[in-house]
């Protein structure tokens, strides 16, 4: 016998239907306010771009306990008149744009709904001075518009907003604490300022009983790439300023320029990377995801670039009108775009050539500190005779692989030095003259100014993968028939997943042929990698095409599977080199584009100049 269920009703609740109505402005602000003002940083970031399009070149920002009780924005821009301050609370009043066309936006500002939504959630007082004009005030709460009156301002506009969402106290639960929202008001004006090298910001914090200074940067001048460079360096800090490249590309009516971080200045996170589009903030997955690609070859997954981009193009290219908060941009021509962003920082990095970042050095200085400094006694200053640390090395015989020889480990010794010109003119070369060979991995050079210590695998392994891609892109990789194909056993799986790649296989020199059953043929590898182990070779690559699985290009996956041939063609650890050998390869580097990193974006080396080895002993 079946029970009816005592918590199911047997009949469905009555809905009671209502006539429709219409809302009354101050509802209709309030829900249009919750798609503009999300937060404190939205409403400094609405008034910012007001003072932006009133063509500001100061801009002050006072806020009180994270903004929730005061966000004052003044200016020094043309402001509004007084018979016009009425109509700026009205929903969908602008002067910057007429209407008939929405794809033709110069302002950053165009909907009309800021002021309005900004009067409706808290206590918004405007003044403004209008050329000759005596200034005007006039005060919004909860939606209801004051009359407006006379005031004293000799220039600009101030707005002033206070108790932000008391008029919905309920949204002021979903706020974060006093910090957390100055940090993203500050973050915001940082922002802004990038993308105004010319226009001076200061951000105070008026909480508690003192008043400070939160962020202040003045008015550059000069060249757009050097007042960039100097406010770049004010925000981020001159590690990002020294460690990246300048870009500067065109195409079809796109113009990208900024800077580029290199490689070996990467993040654990995306926190360093700043997007503008027509001098507006964005964060549009179109152009993060060519930034990610421009990089793809030179970082690790785990690993993000830094990077501070503008895209300048005709407004009739992108439509900024597909978020309420105007954070993401649509263009009308998507792929010429992320071309642009991927190639002109590629270029941008092959000209750095062997360039590793200098935060190298200093990691790696900070490392080698002593726990306690010692007294600066000295017995002894630096001799007067030119005394320098010789290497000799005894060569042996042996077989050449992949262009370098095997040899004997160097031992090194103190000796007067007597004719040096061939190293003495080597030191003055950027990765100077080879001196040493330390556990059979590292190698130490001595420059005009330091010493350099290179990591030897990582360094050919580096230049392998760059003579493979160019191989790849001139005629395809030379390969080499193996005397005896190698079997390999694979599982079904493995092997169709490799034949999907047949054709691009043969490309980069390696040819594969089913041999019955679970098993698979090695008939030639590529040439430049001598001699191999063609099992783990391929197992290697499998485990590539996993990890990238379908969310990479065709060409991403090439030069992911390039990168682990090279990986095996490359001077192995443990391995022992002769000075010629070394030399050769510090040479190599100082010719190949991108040899600063490894193809996992670590450095290949690092550079410590003699004045900081120097503080280290205390001999400053």
């Amino acid at each position: 016998m079946n029970t009816p269920n005592p918590n199911i009703s047997n009949h469905p609740p009555k809905v009671e239907i209502g006539s429709i109505r219409q809302l009354d402005d101050a509802a209709i602000n309030r829900i249009a306010a919750g798609e503009v003002v999300e937060r404190p940083a939205s409403a400094v970031k609405e008034l910012i771009e007001n003072s932006l399009d009133a063509g500001a070149h100061r801009i002050e920002i006072t806020i009180a306990d994270g903004g929730k009780s005061l966000i004052r924005v003044a200016d020094d821009g043309h402001g509004i008149r007084s018979d016009e301050l009425p109509l700026a609370l009205s929903r969908h009043a602008t002067s910057k744009i007429d209407g008939s066309d929405l794809l033709n936006i110069h302002s950053f500002g165009f909907r009309g709904e800021a002021l309005p939504s900004l009067g409706a959630v808290g206590r918004l007082d405007i003044t403004s001075q209008f050329g000759s004009e005596n200034a005007a005030h006039v005060s919004v709460v909860g939606g209801a518009v004051s009359p407006i009156r006379p005031a004293a301002l000799s220039a600009g506009t101030v707005v002033e907003l206070r108790d932000l969402f008391f008029a919905t106290p309920a949204r002021l639960k979903f706020l974060r604490t006093d910090r957390a929202e100055m940090q993203a008001i500050t973050e915001t004006v940082k922002r802004f300022a990038m993308a105004q090298p010319y226009v001076s910001f200061i951000l105070r914090d008026s909480s508690g009983d003192k008043e400070r200074i939160v962020f202040r940067s003045d008015a550059e001048s000069g060249q757009l790439f050097d007042a960039l460079d100097h406010r770049l360096r004010e925000i981020i800090g001159k590690d990002f300023t020294e460690n990246s490249i300048r870009i500067d590309a065109e195409r079809d009516g796109f113009f990208l320029t900024g800077f580029a971080a290199l490689p070996t200045y990467s993040r654990g996170s995306a926190v360093a990377q700043y997007l503008f589009v027509n001098g507006r903030p964005v964060r549009d997955k179109l152009l993060v995801g060519a930034l990610r690609g421009a990089y793809a070859d030179f970082l690790s997954r785990d690993r993000h670039p830094a990077a501070v981009l503008f895209i300048e193009c005709d407004p009739t290219l992108v439509d900024v009108n597909v978020h309420p908060a105007k954070s993401e941009v649509r263009f009308r021509n998507s792929g010429v775009v992320r071309g642009l962003v991927v190639s002109g920082i590629r270029h941008a990095l092959a000209s750095a050539g062997h360039r590793a970042s200098t935060t190298v050095a200093s990691a790696t200085l900070g490392a080698f500190r002593p726990e306690q400094q010692t007294p600066k006694i000295y017995q002894m200053d630096r001799p007067e005779g030119h005394f320098r640390t010789h290497v000799s090395y005894e060569s042996q015989s042996s077989d050449i692989t992949g262009g370098f020889a095997e040899m004997a480990v160097p031992s090194a010794r103190v000796e007067p030095v007597l004719d040096m010109t061939t190293e003495e003119t080597a030191t003055y070369l950027p990765l100077g003259a080879a001196r040493a060979q330390i556990h059979e991995n590292y190698i130490i050079s001595q420059t005009k100014t330091g010493f350099i210590i290179v990591d030897q695998h990582a360094a050919h392994e580096r230049l392998v993968y760059e003579k493979l891609k160019g191989q790849m892109e001139n005629n395809g990789v030379v390969s080499q028939a193996l005397l005896i194909p190698e079997i390999v056993e694979l599982s079904e799986t493995e092997i169709e997943q490799l034949f999907d790649f047949d054709d691009d296989f043969k490309r980069l020199g390696l040819v594969i042929e089913r041999f019955g059953g679970n098993a698979i043929a090695v008939r030639e590898t590529p040439a430049i990698l001598g001699t191999l182990d063609a099992k783990k070779l391929l197992h290697d690559i499998l485990d590539e095409l996993c990890d990238l699985q379908a969310t990479s290009g065709l060409k991403g996956r090439i030069e992911a599977i390039l990168s682990r041939i090279a990986c095996h063609g490359s001077i192995r650890s443990g391995r022992k080199m002769r000075a010629e050998e070394m030399n050769a390869l510090l040479r190599e580097m100082e010719s190949t584009p991108h040899s600063g990193q490894c193809n996992h974006g670590r450095p290949t080396y690092v550079e410590l100049k003699l004045s900081d080895i120097e503080r280290l002993f205390g001999r400053t």
